[in-house]
């Protein structure tokens, strides 16, 4: 029941090599924001590709591999490729491209090689973007983000700490609407099968929901005001996140090894 209620315990520890978890959250976004800014201004297929290949080897060796993970690696990223790569290059001015190979021609609709290619690019880029950032989004605790935002970037805990509190109703809710289709199925309200019995078991939820958040606000307002908080102008951190010498590595790895992809590759330069 706990477990349920409050995903901001500590999690268990990771084993072997899944290095992720025991990583700063600022030095995980750290770390994918210089190359995912610059993955904004390339064209090429090969620049997002590397960096597509490097996300993913990021997340198998430093992530658990769990379903969640592995249906979004193997099954979603690649099918998001498909049809956005597919869908930019119908939208691309095919007078730009008329000189390339000519793929398929419906009426006067044509589609060229040079489309698939913008096309590709611009899926390949935003997908390999998008891979960098689940690196971190994988394995980083939104209580541990915004601890370390309070702590390290020295934002005031009044914005990290409220955010915090209104991270945890989203499971609280979870919960509640859990026991309140529980008890309307235990007293056989709003039964049947349809699209109206579904709008009549969903609209009887709305209102204990709303009752049951009410009362779970009031009682975090309490519980802050009885703890002093926005007294003062800084609080005891009563869980640390440090930002430890195996971070600063880890960024000054993943930099180093972008700027070895950008100098081989050479996006800019049409070579």
């Amino acid at each position: 029941m706990t477990a349920t209620i409050d995903p901001f315990a500590a999690p268990t520890a990771a084993s072997g090599v899944r290095f992720l978890y025991a990583l700063n959250p600022l030095a995980k976004f750290a770390a994918i924001i210089p190359p995912s800014l610059a993955l904004i201004f390339v064209r090429d297929l090969a620049t997002p590709l590397a960096f597509l290949v490097l996300a993913y080897a990021v997340l198998l060796v430093g992530a658990r591999a769990s379903r969640q993970v592995l249906l979004t690696l193997f099954v979603a990223l690649p099918a998001a490729i498909l049809v956005l790569g597919c869908g930019f290059a119908a939208w691309t001015d095919a007078a730009q491209v008329d000189t390339t190979a000519l793929v398929l021609q419906i009426g006067e609709w044509r589609l060229f090689s040079g489309a698939l290619a913008i096309g590709f690019a611009t899926a390949l880029r935003l997908i390999a973007i998008l891979a960098l950032a689940l690196a971190a989004g994988f394995t980083t605790a939104g209580a541990d983000l915004a601890r370390s935002l309070v702590q390290q970037l020295r934002v005031p805990y009044r914005i990290g700490y409220t955010a915090l509190a209104a991270f945890r109703f989203v499971p609280r809710f979870a919960h509640e609407l859990d026991v309140i289709r529980q008890a309307h199925r235990v007293r056989g309200s709003h039964g049947g099968r349809g699209p109206f019995a579904a709008i009549a078991r969903w609209g009887g939820y709305i209102v204990p929901l709303l009752a049951g958040a009410i009362r779970h606000a009031e009682r975090v307002a309490l519980a802050m005001d009885a703890r002093a908080f926005g007294a003062y102008p800084d609080r005891t951190e009563r869980h640390p996140v440090p930002f430890r010498i195996r971070d600063v590595v880890f960024v000054l790895a993943f930099w180093t090894v972008s700027a070895a992809v950008f100098l081989i590759a050479r996006p800019w330069t049409g070579a």
